[in-house]
């Protein structure tokens, strides 16, 4: 059981509703009246950022089920705050709460670029291509004040490095430039995640997100600089959002993206009571019906992590949902695959002085 909201904070725009305590802590803590009924002021929540300084920008992964091995994530937390994001229950590493301080309290990593710079450059280093976004929004709101992705952006086209990214921050459009400049190199690829296209759904699952009429933008203007667009169904939230996966496979087509992939929905750890209470706020009468057709799909449980399983579900609900996007996909003139990048050209930057090579 969640523990109740704190009755002195206001909350604008925010997915969850409290802060339950993560799985690493050793004592849960509950609010209880005193009896002393002192009326208090009802402050705003806002939303805090601190920095962090590591020493190293790369994140390696070995998932069979991940079709890269390597990332980076500028950011800890996401102030999108959508109610259903499997990495909420990455801050409870940091003592945090996988609830309102996954969105209220990020951590920001500015000098990712001279870091990346530094690890391009070392003898042993041989390039595959590097994920952006894979855990947390690297185009969050907050980027459009601390501006770490142009950075992390010009060293991956000095060294010739290719990357991709996912995200659904419409801060991604100031850096058209720099994505073109990649994807004219075979560098480059973006995929835009679409939860649905009805903006108050949207608006109540996803509440600091581009809403999705923005969405199609950023892939109408990125594919129109020539970078090639991945639209991400997903989650595919059943009775919610299920129903439209043609419906936003069709939009995303006529807006530009090339590639098409679908993930259902996943509820590891602290986010299945997450998600959960939003659907008892939000969705009361289709709680019971949304959380039976997830368990459908994942073996009686709300969450099947093992690996080929995560995701993919299992049964009926996720087979006819996955056959469902295969036939959309192929009738609207999808690729199956995206192109591969090229990593052929990877290399330190020349510098001033340099003597330039003849072939």
């Amino acid at each position: 059981m969640l523990p109740p909201r704190n009755p002195d904070e206001r909350l604008r725009a925010r997915g969850a509703d409290t802060r339950p305590d993560g799985r690493f802590e050793p004592h849960a803590r509950m609010r209880e009246s005193d009896g002393w009924d002192i009326p208090e002021d009802e402050r705003l929540l806002r939303t805090e950022v601190v920095t962090e300084r590591p020493r190293s920008i790369i994140t390696r992964n070995t998932s069979p089920d991940i079709s890269f091995d390597r990332s980076i994530n500028p950011y800890r937390g996401c102030e999108h705050g959508c109610i259903y994001c499997y990495a909420r229950p990455t801050h409870a590493w940091l003592g945090l709460s996988p609830g309102l301080d996954f969105e209220t309290r990020i951590t920001a990593k500015p000098d990712a670029a001279s870091l990346l710079a530094r690890e391009l450059a070392r003898p042993s280093y041989r390039p595959a291509p590097i994920a952006l976004g894979t855990n947390t929004d690297p185009y969050q709101p907050v980027e459009s004040k601390l501006a770490i992705m142009p950075g992390i952006l010009r060293v991956l086209s000095d060294w010739n490095h290719p990357a991709t990214l996912v995200t659904r921050g419409q801060t991604v459009l100031r850096d058209v430039a720099l994505w073109a400049e990649l994807a004219a190199k075979r560098m480059a690829a973006v995929g835009v995640s679409i939860t649905t296209l009805d903006p108050s759904l949207a608006r109540a699952m996803e509440p600091r997100a581009p809403a999705p009429a923005t969405r199609l933008r950023m892939i109408r203007e990125l594919a129109a600089a020539g970078v090639p667009v991945r639209v991400m169904v997903a989650p595919v939230i059943p009775v919610l959002t299920e129903p439209e996966i043609e419906a936003i496979l069709t939009a995303a087509r006529q807006a530009g993206a090339t590639t098409a992939s679908m993930i259902p929905l996943r509820l590891p750890l602290e986010v299945a009571p997450l998600f959960r209470d939003w659907l008892d706020r939000h969705r009361p009468g289709m709680a019971a019906h949304v959380m039976n057709r997830v368990q459908a799909m994942r073996g009686g449980r709300d969450n099947d992590p093992r690996f080929g399983h995560r995701f993919r579900g299992q049964g009926a609900e996720a087979q006819l949902a996955l056959q469902r996007f295969r036939l959309a996909r192929r009738r609207l003139g999808y690729h199956r695959e995206s192109a591969p990048l090229d990593c052929s050209r990877f290399g330190p930057p020349p510098r001033a002085g340099d003597q330039l090579s003849l072939f």
